[in-house]
Parts: C-alpha cells; sequence; structure tokens
C-alpha cells in the first residue's frame, strides 16, 4: 500500500498500489465462494459399490467397513433404487460366492450371485449404470487374481481366457461396463476382443489401469473374503513408489481399447491421479476411495476425532480436483445425501 496526502483535511487515507490484488474479497460470504468455486462435486460423480453373495433375503454387516453389508441379489433392487434417488447414477458390483474352487468356476456362472444382480438392476432401475468388477480373487480359494501353477505362481495368459468368459457372462446379464481389477498383461485386449466377438461391441471396459499393491485394501479383503492365502499381490500390482511405470500401464490399457482408465487407490495417489489426468485428457477417469481410507474415517468419526461430513466432502473434492472424472467410494450415499442438502 501507498499513502496520499489530501490537501483539503490534511488526513493520511491509504491509496491502493496499481496492481495490487486481495483475494479475499471474493471468499468474503457463502455465496460468492459459491461463484468462484472451482471444483464440482455431485452426487452423479460417484460411484456405489455393491458385495453380492449367493442365498436369498440375507444381509451380512462387515465389520471392519461401517455400513456396508453384503446382500443376496434379491435385496440389490431397493438400495439401488435409494441410492438413485439420492442422485446416484451408477454401482459397481463385486461377487462374494459362499464356494470357491483353485479355478474360480463360479466367476462366469450364468446363475452366480453378480449376474443374477445385473438382471435385477437392468429390470427394476433401467437407468442406472451397472458396472461390473471382472476378477477371479474372490472367486478363487486361493484369493489370488488369476490362476496358478503347481508353485503357485500366477499364470497370466492362461488367466485371460477366464477374464474374458467373466465378462462376457456380465455383458449377457445386461452390465453396461465391465472393469478388470486384477492388472493381469492383456487383460484388456483379452476382454475387447471377447466381447466384440460375443455381439456385445457396446458394453465398456473401465480398466483398472492402475492399481497399486496398497496397504490401504484390508477391509475391502474382509468384504470380499478376497485375501490370499498365501503371498501377496506384488507380482502383478504396481509397486507404490513407481509412477512412471503406472503410466506406461495406462498406455498399454488406452492401445488395448480401454473406454476408460482407474487409479486405486485414491487419496495417497493423487499425484498419480493428476498424471493420468494429463497423460491420457481424452479418456473418463476414475479414482477410487478405497476401503482403509473410508475406515479410516469411519472409526475416527466414531471417537469424536473427525467431522465425518466434513472430512469425506473434502477428500472427494480433492479426488476431483486432481483430475478424477468420477469417484468410486463407499461413502457414496452418505455424501450423495450431505451434498444434496447443502444445495437446498
Amino acid at each position: 500500500m501507498t499513502t496520499s496526502d489530501t490537501r483539503d483535511t490534511g488526513t493520511i487515507l491509504p491509496v491502493a498500489a496499481p496492481g495490487s490484488v486481495r483475494l479475499r474479497r471474493l471468499r468474503r460470504t457463502p455465496a460468492l465462494r459459491e461463484l468462484v468455486r472451482e471444483t464440482q462435486l455431485a452426487p452423479d460423480d460417484l460411484v456405489l459399490p455393491l458385495f453380492l453373495t449367493d442365498g436369498h433375503a440375507r444381509r451380512e454387516p462387515v465389520a471392519s467397513m461401517p455400513g456396508v453389508e453384503r446382500l443376496t441379489a434379491d435385496l440389490v433392487a431397493a438400495e439401488a433404487l435409494a441410492a438413485f434417488e439420492l442422485g446416484l447414477r451408477a454401482v459397481l458390483l463385486f461377487g462374494v460366492p459362499e464356494e470357491k474352487d483353485a479355478l474360480g468356476l463360479g466367476s462366469f456362472a450364468a446363475g452366480g450371485a453378480v449376474q443374477r444382480a445385473v438382471q435385477v438392476l437392468k429390470r427394476e432401475v433401467p437407468e442406472l449404470v451397472v458396472v461390473t468388477d471382472v476378477c477371479l480373487c474372490e472367486y478363487t480359494d486361493h484369493g489370488h487374481c488369476g490362476l496358478l501353477d503347481e508353485r503357485g505362481t500366477l499364470l497370466n495368459d492362461e488367466t485371460l481366457e477366464t477374464l474374458a468368459r467373466i465378462a462376457v457372462s456380465h455383458a449377457e446379464a445386461g452390465a453396461d461396463v465391465v472393469a478388470p481389477s486384477g492388472m493381469i498383461d492383456g487383460m484388456v485386449g483379452a476382454i475387447r476382443g471377447a466381447l466384440d466377438g460375443a455381439g456385445h461391441p457396446d458394453v465398456a471396459v473401465l480398466s483398472y489401469a492402475v492399481k497399486y499393491a496398497s496397504a490401504f485394501y484390508g477391509p475391502f479383503r474382509d468384504a470380499a473374503g478376497g485375501a490370499p492365502a498365501f503371498g501377496d499381490r506384488r507380482s502383478h500390482q504396481l509397486d507404490p513408489a513407481n509412477l512412471r511405470e503406472a503410466l506406461r500401464e495406462a498406455s498399454l490399457d488406452v492401445a488395448e481399447g480401454a473406454d476408460a482408465l482407474m487409479v486405486k487407490p485414491a487419496l495417497a495417489y493423487l499425484d498419480v491421479v493428476r498424471a493420468v489426468r494429463e497423460r491420457f485428457p481424452e479418456l473418463p477417469l476414475a479414482a477410487y476411495n478405497v476401503s482403509g481410507e473410508y475406515a479410516m474415517v469411519k472409526a475416527a468419526s466414531a471417537n469424536g476425532w473427525l467431522d465425518e461430513r466434513a472430512v469425506v466432502l473434502e477428500a472427494l473434492t480433492g479426488i476431483r480436483r486432481a483430475g478424477a472424472d468420477f469417484i468410486v467410494t463407499y461413502h457414496a450415499r452418505e455424501a450423495a445425501r450431505w451434498l444434496r442438502e447443502d444445495s437446498r
């Protein structure tokens, strides 16, 4: 600031220096802040994960994820309709079968929980976008994402055929989007070819193109019953230290025909979300706000350490700001409700 001597009164008045800016002028009221807000978060930016299991009229709470349940297919329509009425427009389905085997044969069974749930959803809530997870870890008795040899080594190319069968079975049930999540080399190309060959060229592929070997997945493995019986998944999921490799993975999936990409997890990898957004601006980009991120907020909130609503909306806005077009989150229903309340 400079000063100017006003001769008629002798009072020294402050005068703004040329070009000076006060950024706080546009933060002064809620209406001003909303007017200039750069990143918007809305219910239709969010995707709700749902866990499907075998049987009838059963709900199984997931102890490590308060508010999350495993559902039988006959109950899924009510859950999805309630979510749709809150403004959510998509769900992501995971299967949690009661019986498992070394080959994960239940993954592509026509009467599987996911296949039945897709049929119910497309009949009862036809406007809803139904996305299905395509992987073997929930279906195999060893809990790994593919077929194994006698030494317990994941067989990459042999797994592709099974993943293709899963994707086709989901498409035949009516899925709009299939989402391969196993980080198996060539999975997008194999699935795209199988879908086209089976007469499903309009079913989109959302690839978990960038999925890290993260410590944040623990509660999900509880929910899905998919923890490895031995070893880990570091031979096919990404090293958390690597960014350039993530961009190579995404490039391969784009070349194989992915319609959209995903980064998982979200909060510890916002730099990766931004890098993928900048490298592939033409493709829709998702980020997965994973189970560990959800469970930590729930635990802190239950102890009175955090304001859950404020923290969740801040975190989801940060994921959008980093470049995600939509977010898979277990907080989807609550966040949609809070956003609707804020808009009134």
